[in-house]
């Protein structure tokens, strides 16, 4: 198998510094101390160090939920949420700055190819743009009271610290969905990313406290800690972190929302997805194509939003199918270095995610599904640690035990239907239910598809694939997926604890329900 040619490590390390410096920090990270920990940031497009990086110990840990809790109890909670929308504004400002610099940090971490690295801190900036005008539609209601001379109305107040736990597959996009709708809301953030993608992490943090210190703001609003499970862990478990928003995979959420209920606290999930795209006979096949093949291969199938299930009817399944091979023979040639500007594959994060596609694929054999492309191991020059994959189309029989799980990789399994109650019955057949779509030219099939009887998924799309969803939108699953929700719509409410006030202004004290007592 030919192998293609990469950047230098040191020369990718030396880039992700000067991106750094850029977002104004001159050096990678301030050493730890005797209670860290040692660390490294590392890059999946050649699979080595960049250089080292110390990981916070308990003590640090410690000192960032002080700063937040006192700074949520001193002044932010009590800041007129008009106000706090100014730093988000200069934060956005600040992103669109610095939009190139955050890319190129997050192509090195993560390897998304350049144009996915921009289109996520586009993410931030329109979730920016959004939470400012959240933070003066914090709206709560005026109801009837049934008492002569009462209103009865409901208030919205600030929650406290909110922690973020966040993957690498969206390193920062997924920060700022929460960061910044927190942040109007009159709560401080504590924020552990992804121990891959720590870089990302410290350049976005750095802005933010330039944005605080350009409006005033205290630095303690916002709080970054490095480090693996543990660092997590402290946050599960502290009673100062009144929501914890964590995004993983389901494994992670089943253990961490007992603990976060354990102490009483609130949690917001988003975990697993297995998304699937039913393919009814009048679909435009065009669009079906390029759908399926950006959402199914897009990120190198490493999004919880990934089209991994292809469901089509069984009267052009045959035509569908060959097409989106076709489409899949032409991305082998455009596998590699996620810099180069033809390239539409990039690497996976690393072994571990190889190491599950190659047992889901032998799995799906033992099925008796059909690998029509993909499936091998590209192999770059000098490299042997990077993991770059060929996406892989594999033709089942039907949905087997391999089909019903997520695998973080690039294997759409396509399989065929013949009643639109049938395509149903297999779509929500799985434990996930994060994203959908249906491709259909037929309105009756469309909306049977949105009502409550059809997909059983929190995002549910209508001829456009299963990932690419628009700052606006709530985000969010269902099942598995953990049932939270993020960024758009009433998602700030998440973020907030309500309060509901009865005032009697009437000079009288008439009870609720006509009770008489003295």
């Amino acid at each position: 198998m030919s192998t293609f040619a990469l950047p230098d490590t040191e020369v990718l390390a030396e880039r992700a510094r000067a991106a750094l410096e850029r977002c104004g920090l001159d050096r990678p990270r301030e050493p730890a101390g005797p209670a860290g920990s040692a660390g490294a940031a590392r890059t999946p497009i050649t699979g080595r160090e960049l250089f080292p990086l110390d990981h916070d110990g308990a003590a640090s840990v410690e000192r960032a939920l002080d700063t937040a809790h006192e700074t949520f109890t001193s002044s932010w909670r009590d800041t007129p949420a008009p106000v706090r929308g100014r730093l988000v504004h200069r934060l956005g400002e600040l992103l669109r700055e610095h939009k190139d610099d955050l890319a190129e940090l997050v192509t090195i971490e993560a390897g998304k190819i350049r144009s996915e690295a921009l289109g996520e801190v586009q993410e931030m900036i329109d979730i920016c743009d959004l939470a400012v005008g959240v933070s003066r539609q914090l709206y709560g209601r005026t109801m009837p009271s049934e008492r002569p001379g009462h209103r009865l109305m409901e208030t919205w107040h600030p929650l406290g610290v909110v922690g973020v736990i966040t993957a690498f597959n969206f390193p920062v996009a997924v920060w700022s969905w929460n960061t910044c709708v927190a942040l109007v809301c009159g709560d401080t953030v504590v924020w552990k990313p992804s121990e891959l993608t720590p870089l990302t992490a410290l350049a976005c943090h750095g802005l933010l406290m330039r944005a605080a210190a350009d409006v005033g703001a205290p630095p303690g609003v916002h709080q970054v800690v490095l480090g693996g499970r543990e660092v997590g862990e402290a946050l599960v478990e502290d009673h100062r972190v009144a929501l914890l928003s964590a995004t993983g995979s389901t494994a992670m959420g089943r253990s961490v929302a007992p603990r976060v209920a354990a102490r009483m606290g609130r949690y917001l999930l988003e975990l697993g997805g297995n998304n699937a795209a039913v393919v009814a006979p009048s679909a435009d096949l065009d669009l079906v194509v390029r759908g399926s093949v950006f959402s199914a291969a897009g990120t190198a199938g490493q999004r919880c939003t990934t089209l991994r299930r292809l469901i089509v009817h069984e009267d052009v399944v045959e035509e569908v199918t060959q097409r989106v091979v076709d489409a899949y023979k032409q991305l082998r040639d455009r596998i590699g270095d996620p810099f180069d500007e033809s390239t539409l594959v990039g690497p996976l994060v690393g072994e571990r995610g190889y190491t599950a596609m190659c047992e889901a694929l032998e799995r799906a054999g033992a099925d008796g599904g059909e690998v029509l492309v993909g499936g091998g191991r590209r192999l770059a020059e000098e490299a042997a640690e990077a993991y770059y994959v060929e996406p892989t189309v594999v033709r089942m029989p039907g949905q087997t035990a391999v089909v019903g799980e997520e695998t973080f990789a690039p294997i759409l399994y396509v399989m065929s239907y013949r009643t639109l109650e049938e395509a149903v019955r297999m779509h929500n057949g799985v434990p996930q239910g994060l994203s959908s779509a249906i491709f259909t030219q037929d309105q009756a099939e469309a909306e049977r598809f949105l009502s409550a009887a059809g997909s059983d998924c929190g995002i549910v799309n209508v001829n456009i694939g299963t990932s690419g969803a628009e700052i606006g939108g709530a985000f969010g699953g269902e099942k598995d997926t953990g049932g939270g929700r993020e960024s758009g719509s009433d998602a700030w409410k998440a973020y907030m604890r309500r309060a509901t006030n009865t005032v009697n202004y009437g000079g009288e004290l008439p009870l609720a329900q006509g009770v008489r007592f003295l």
